[in-house]
């Protein structure tokens, strides 16, 4: 692909005397003489072959062809420009990297998060959630707090909570017919089949309904009164005392654990250590 692309010193002067419409005010703008600019848009002109700008005498004005590459040349600068100084927050001396699941993130985590910022405001803390298992030897990444993690090389590892799963809805949909609730399907822990053959407890459950493969939305659902889900004890607990979730009997199951794996490199990292020690304490006493 990198033939099809003309040097990006030409591009940069072509889109500066585009937009100031003087190759001499270009030439000023990026320290360079106006015979610079001027072989640089001869040069580009040749590589695309055809013109890019009306001359007539001092004056430049684009052609229809210098219009359209203009629009692209702005764009792409402007998002490289981005992109690198995008680069600096790799180099932020304080920066622990974490991740996580979504739904972790925004159902538990995110409402304590005020606290560990009051304890370790010097930490700045990278929150990168992601659907899939990083691979902890290949990422940038300190600390992965996970349900879906196992042992990894260059990594320590451990578990924190053995998580329980129970049947619940909004309270307001305790007032509907069982058969008349919506059953909101997830995956993994949080399919019906696992409360059909641990619990052996008919709540009203139907094999058809709403499905998520996302269990924070899933959460959401169950919150919202859209029906009956198989909910998480540890990630659902705040919308369980806010009182937007009811469970439907006594009864729990076994679910996932939650796991946390750290890069050998931030075993020993003060920031790293601190959070996981609040993590911990946090578990504990929830």
């Amino acid at each position: 692909m990198l033939k099809h692309w003309p040097p990006l010193s030409s591009l940069r002067g072509f889109e500066a005397a585009a937009r100031l419409g003087s190759f001499h005010k270009a030439a000023e703008e990026l320290n360079l003489t106006q015979s610079a600019i001027s072989q640089q848009i001869r040069s580009l002109e040749a590589y695309l072959e055809q013109p890019l700008f009306y001359r007539s005498g001092r004056s430049v004005s684009l052609t229809d062809a210098g219009h359209d590459l203009l629009s692209t040349t702005q764009a792409m600068l402007q998002q490289l420009a981005v992109g690198i100084r995008r680069l600096g927050q790799y180099q932020k001396p304080n920066q622990l990297v974490l991740n996580t699941t979504p739904a972790f993130a925004r159902h538990w985590l995110l409402p304590r998060l005020g606290e560990f910022r009051l304890e370790h405001p010097r930490i700045d803390l990278w929150l990168f959630t992601t659907d899939e298992v990083p691979d902890m030897a290949t990422q940038t990444i300190d600390i992965a707090v996970r349900d879906d993690i196992s042992s990894q090389a260059e990594c320590s590892f451990k578990v924190l909570h053995a998580d329980r799963l129970y049947p619940a809805c909004h309270p307001d949909l305790l007032s509907v017919a069982p058969e008349l609730r919506t059953t909101l399907h997830g995956e993994r822990e949080m399919d019906w089949s696992h409360w059909a053959v641990e619990a052996g407890v008919d709540v009203g459950q139907q094999d058809q309904g709403l499905n998520f493969s996302d269990p924070g939305l899933l959460l959401d659902a169950a919150c919202s009164g859209l029906g009956i889900a198989l909910v998480s004890q540890l990630v659902g607990q705040d919308a369980r005392a806010k009182g937007l979730l009811q469970p439907l009997v006594e009864g729990t199951i076994r679910g996932p654990n939650w796991a946390m794996l750290t890069h050998r490199d931030s075993e020993n990292d003060p920031m790293a250590r601190s959070f996981s020690h609040w993590l911990q304490a946090q578990l504990s006493r929830d």
